[in-house]
């Protein structure tokens, strides 16, 4: 006699099988459901049943018949729909953004703005982050299946809070639900759901999911901004630490100088390589290139035309952190031996002054013989990569459970 299967037991098997259907759409692209029910492993009457729940919940579309197949009705082939989509939003220390992505992977909307967040008050900071939500989302289609907020320094993302960000001055600071209540009426009747997770974090998995390296399993992303903090990939999974904390290498004490870091300590990492050092080599305290008003790519681009007009300030800057940035790389591939190690941040940018310098102090440094088998990369996507990472996280709630997007 088989045992009986209980309704619950039976809601979570189709659960799994819509997140293994929806799963391969998004691996493998448009498929008709006897091509489905073959990679996947299900029965033809299995599959159709899932298609059209996906379909009844705006997940799928039909996309019809690519050409003629011969006598007979021609196979439909379903696709990811674009009209749901999840929300990355960043708060940086001198910017906020907002990403909308959809369940194809392609990015609906971005939009960033200039905010000196460490001088404002944090409720103003969360009111500016979700009028910018708003700004962002308020032209795409369809509905959002969550937003994913990305912060500097140790965030927890159980209790929506960032716990330590000092770069920002938050501390202990709830951000999650109190920016979920401002965005109430975003879904339509309910509340959008918000989760908050560390942004370096976010932006190893945009690297992971969508970059030049996408699909590495053994990877170590490198952010650089004001703070300096790092993303690893192993074997296809994030890596958190027993807290969540995992990742905060600019705070090794690599520098030699008793620098004051924003943390408290001296002779952190990133009091050599974090952009504000950077910006105190290159220039004096008045130049436009320290004003947080500007978008920080335009103060980049002033660093990068003087460096192509051949100014030796400049050049010795660069080469200086390419050297120090080198020393915390070795430090993080011979704990990690990653395949890739991807430079992300204003290092991307300046990427065509950094990298030579870079390789030449991992060459060095690395105890095994050609870096240990890791390639160094720039990465593709910019400072919106936190922000992207979030918007993938917010919509994998959806590949994991299907179900979360009522029909």
């Amino acid at each position: 006699m088989q045992p009986t299967i209980r309704p619950a037991e039976q809601f979570d098997v189709r659960r799994g099988n819509l997140s293994v259907a929806l799963r391969r759409l998004r691996e493998a692209g448009p498929r008709s459901r006897a091509r489905l029910a073959e990679e996947t492993g299900l029965t033809k009457a299995t599959v159709s049943v899932l298609v059209a729940d996906l379909v009844q919940r705006g997940l799928l579309r039909e996309v019809g018949p690519p050409e003629n197949r011969g006598s007979g009705r021609p196979a439909v082939d379903y696709e990811l729909h674009d009209r749901v989509y999840g929300i990355g939003a960043e708060v940086s220390v001198d910017y906020l953004s907002v990403t909308v992505l959809d369940l194809r992977g392609e990015v609906r909307a971005r939009k960033r703005v200039g905010y000196d967040v460490p001088r404002a008050e944090r409720e103003a900071t969360l009111d500016a982050l979700s009028q910018l939500v708003r700004e962002t989302t308020s032209e795409v289609p369809g509905r959002p299946a969550g937003l994913t907020l990305a912060a500097p320094g140790n965030v927890n993302p159980g209790t929506g809070r960032v716990d330590y960000a000092p770069l920002i001055g938050w501390y202990d600071a709830p951000v999650a639900a109190p920016l979920a209540d401002r965005l109430v009426d975003q879904l339509g009747d309910a509340a959008l759901r918000v989760e908050v997770e560390n942004d370096v974090k976010l932006a190893a998995i945009a690297e992971h999911a969508l970059g030049a390296a996408a699909g590495t399993a053994d990877l170590a992303y490198l952010s650089g901004e004001m703070g300096v903090g790092a993303g690893v990939i192993a074997a296809g999974r994030l890596v958190r630490g027993t807290r969540g904390h995992a990742g905060e290498i600019g705070h090794l004490p690599l520098n030699p100088a008793p620098a004051p870091c924003a943390c408290g300590r001296t002779g952190c990492w990133e009091t050599m390589v974090g952009l504000g050092a950077l910006l105190s080599l290159a220039a004096d305290p008045d130049d436009p290139v320290h004003d947080p008003q500007r978008d920080l790519e335009e103060r980049l681009a002033v660093i990068v035309q003087r460096a192509r007009a051949g100014d030796r300030r400049t050049l010795s800057t660069l080469e200086q952190v390419a050297t120090g940035l080198g020393l915390g790389a070795s430090v993080l591939i011979n704990m990690m031996n990653p395949a890739v190690l991807v430079l992300g941040g204003y290092f991307a940018v300046l990427g065509d002054y950094l990298l030579d310098g870079v390789r030449r102090e991992i060459a060095d440094r690395v105890v095994a013989a050609d870096a240990d088998g890791c390639r160094v990369e720039l990465s593709r996507l910019g400072f919106d990569a936190a922000a992207l990472g979030g918007a993938y996280a917010a919509l994998d709630r959806v590949f994991t459970d299907p179900t979360v997007v009522p029909i």
